[in-house]
């Protein structure tokens, strides 16, 4: 929103932040890989249940955190250059749609493959699509690549807040951080 001053994303916008990134990183470790016999195998079904909840809380919380920044304030950008913005708000929005993607792209592949999900508790999803099992096993492996992207992705957004925190020296990290986290790059605590 223009005009606004806050120093900070709101408590809500950080612990949805920080919550998506750790359940991305743990579906990604606990991310069962391999053929469809090895994910779907009876020694990965603890796994694939994490892995396929994880995966649902992680579509549930962006659609949350994209409804939430159209009703919340955010902190004025810092003064960057002009190529650091556009980056910054490509590597964003790619995120974004990765966050949409990786998970879609699971349940679409398994439910092609005719898998339902499992989930953890002894929840299962039927498939709701018309078996396709080609079809299924190709969005599987893109659901793969994907996952990779995201990492890979993430990690360089984490690199940038860093860099922007420590080289830069301005608020970018510390707008995502809670209130009671150190001020600037020499870990001064808030006064």
């Amino acid at each position: 929103m223009a005009g606004n001053t806050t120093a900070r994303y709101s408590a809500p916008a950080q612990i949805l932040h920080w919550l998506t990134a750790v359940l991305v990183l743990v579906a990604f470790i606990y991310s069962p890989g391999g053929s469809e016999e090895r994910v779907y195998s009876s020694a990965r079904d603890f796994d694939r249940q994490l892995h396929e909840t994880l995966g649902l809380s992680v579509l549930t919380l962006v659609v949350v955190r994209v409804l939430w920044r159209a009703l919340d304030s955010r902190p004025d950008p810092p003064v960057i250059p002009r190529w650091m913005s556009i980056i910054g708000g490509a590597v964003q929005l790619a995120l974004y749609v990765l966050l949409f993607a990786v998970p879609l792209t699971a349940i679409t592949g398994a439910w092609l493959e005719a898998h339902p999900l499992t989930l953890l508790g002894g929840v299962t999803v039927a498939p709701r699509l018309a078996e396709s099992h080609a079809l299924g096993a190709t969005i599987a492996e893109v659901h793969t690549w994907l996952g990779d992207t995201i990492l890979w992705l993430a990690g360089a957004h984490a690199v940038a807040g860093l860099y922007h925190h420590y080289v830069l020296k301005d608020d970018v990290l510390r707008s995502m951080l809670p209130r009671w986290a150190p001020n600037n790059a020499r870990g001064e605590g808030r006064n």
